[in-house]
């Protein structure tokens, strides 16, 4: 196992700044996921740890060596790209070893590896296949073997399971999670799917921009968001943000707004809010907003607009007064559009933001 250290990395491409002054540690034996949109940096960052471009600045350093400008070949890590890059002609068996024996490692060491490769990634019956023989989880399952093969320091992944189907993204989203257990490596992993990115990560770092927005474990950046947009990127629907204004009253703290209204006084601010009333943004997640509440508070009221059944629940569509409410409600609930409902809020899990910085308050 090996850490990752990148220090103050600058990445310009044809012309144009795509990573400037990024920092970021990986931890020894963790599965960090860099998560965020097309064109956010986060394939060119990984291919700048695996040494596929050429950094502008900043230093690089992989289990306490430097590497920034060193091969892919000596720095020590396995990598596994979205097309799965296999040899047609050569044998699942011939793909797993051609590394290796590239490299000069003894026959018998090169079959000790090969053969615990396939044990882990149910490939032993397939050795003899070609990829033409092979389905596309079969396929990137010897990509990945590929790399295990190599018994690299540090794992990198850029989005390997995007090409696959949904079931088969699942299947191979468990057997990674479980070969990350097994192997206990560093791995880094490359994705826009944020369903992959809470399932896999030890941390996960979003990226906006070719810069990280926030960096800690799925738990926190889901329910605690830095900001807007990490709280809007993940989240099937997304958060709901409501824009309105905090203010003192009765020795206690409301988020106020023509659609909604919110007892804040138990959130746990960065700063104490002022005296004079702060305008705001509410975010809160569709699983916690409850529809025709039972001894709750009401925090307000909206005509049902759209019922999308999701099997075991569904996603009701909120609107009042130009705004549109997610909830997450109950497969039995019965709506009836047009109408209007009351509805709650959890206090204790919604998320504030300044209106104007959209950084959490």
């Amino acid at each position: 196992m090996s850490d990752v250290v990148i220090e103050d990395l600058h990445i310009r491409l044809s012309g144009a700044d795509i990573i400037r002054k990024l920092s970021l540690d990986v931890r020894s034996g963790e599965f960090l996921v860099l998560l965020g949109p097309s064109g956010c940096g986060k394939s060119t960052l990984l291919h700048s740890v695996a040494g596929l471009i050429d950094a502008q600045g900043g230093r690089i350093q992989i289990g306490g060596k430097d590497v920034t400008w060193a091969d892919p070949k000596d720095r020590g890590i396995g990598m596994v790209f979205q097309s799965y890059a296999l040899y047609p002609t050569m044998t699942v068996e011939k793909n797993l070893s051609f590394g290796p024996r590239v490299a000069g490692v003894a026959r018998s060491e090169i079959a000790r590896r090969v053969e615990r490769a396939a044990a882990m990634l149910q490939l032993t019956e397939l050795l003899r296949r070609k990829p033409a023989q092979l389905s596309g989880g079969q396929r990137q399952r010897v990509a990945i073997g590929r790399a295990l093969v190599r018994e690299a320091a540090v794992f990198l992944f850029d989005e390997p399971l995007s090409n696959l189907d949904a079931k088969l993204r699942a299947e191979l989203r468990r057997e990674l999670k479980q070969l990350h257990q097994k192997l206990g490596a560093t791995m880094i992993y490359v994705t826009h799917d944020q369903v992959e990115a809470m399932t896999l990560a030890s941390r996960i770092a979003v990226m906006k921009g070719g810069e990280i927005q926030q960096i800690d474990t799925p738990a926190t950046v889901y329910h605690r968001p830095a900001n807007m947009f990490v709280g809007g990127f993940l989240g099937a629907p997304s958060m709901n943000f409501v824009e309105g204004r905090i203010e003192r009253a009765d020795g206690g703290v409301r988020f106020m707004s023509p659609v909604v209204q919110v007892d804040v006084s138990g959130y746990r601010f960065i700063e104490p809010p002022p005296a004079d009333p702060l305008p705001a943004v509410l975010g809160v997640r569709p699983e916690h907003i409850v529809l025709s509440p039972q001894g709750r508070p009401r925090a307000g009221s909206a005509t049902l607009a759209l019922v999308e059944p999701m099997g075991s629940n569904q996603v009701v569509w909120l609107r009042e007064q130009g705004v549109s409410l997610a909830v997450e409600a109950d497969a039995q609930f019965t709506p009836v559009l047009e109408d209007r409902i009351d509805f709650a809020i959890d206090a204790a899990q919604v998320s504030l933001f300044g209106l104007h910085s959209q950084q959490r308050l």
